[in-house]
């Protein structure tokens, strides 16, 4: 089964954070504080259910209409897409999760800023959208090591993950 989602937009009186359909992922919806001069953002804090234990905090760039998917690994990720436009999609691998093999796909970007908390075990990944760059900042529970045998990369068109990326509208 795969689920599309579009946030709501909501003021800070509304719930901002959701459970989605696979079990263990949370979405929170980011409240920007604006005025004439800047805005401000809280994306995570201690406390709240999208909150993990934070080792390392990287950003990255990825041009228009690029695939990055499918990433898969044993500790939890919280992402936020903080520039231009992306298609989150998510997919279920744990073999012991009554939610296995279900799959959501989330749009988000610098207009409608999420904080998303991934499980680990939820193959995750993410098509860039629009005509501009893609920013995204990810927070990590472990420290990347190259030699930790437990990550694995996923083709996004691998049988292993079936999944037809244009069919997501």
């Amino acid at each position: 089964m795969i689920r599309l989602w579009k946030l709501p937009s909501g003021s800070m009186k509304e719930a901002n954070c959701l459970n989605f359909m696979i079990e263990g992922v949370v979405v929170k919806k980011i409240i920007k504080h604006s005025d004439d001069r800047s805005f401000f953002a809280e994306l995570v804090k201690s406390g709240e259910n999208t909150f993990h234990k934070i080792m390392q905090t990287s950003y990255s760039e990825t041009k228009p209409g690029v695939v990055k998917a499918f990433h898969l690994h044993d500790y939890w990720e919280i992402w936020c897409v903080i520039k231009g436009k992306a298609k989150v999609v998510l997919l279920d691998m744990r073999l012991d999760s009554p939610t296995k093999n279900q799959t959501e796909v989330i749009y988000t970007g610098e207009d409608d800023m999420s904080a998303i908390a991934i499980p680990p075990g939820v193959g995750h990944g993410y098509e860039v959208l629009g005509a501009s760059n893609m920013g995204i900042i990810y927070h990590s529970e472990e420290a990347y090591d190259p030699e930790n045998v437990t990550i694995k990369n996923i083709p996004p068109d691998s049988p292993e993950i079936n999944l037809d990326w244009k069919s997501l509208k």
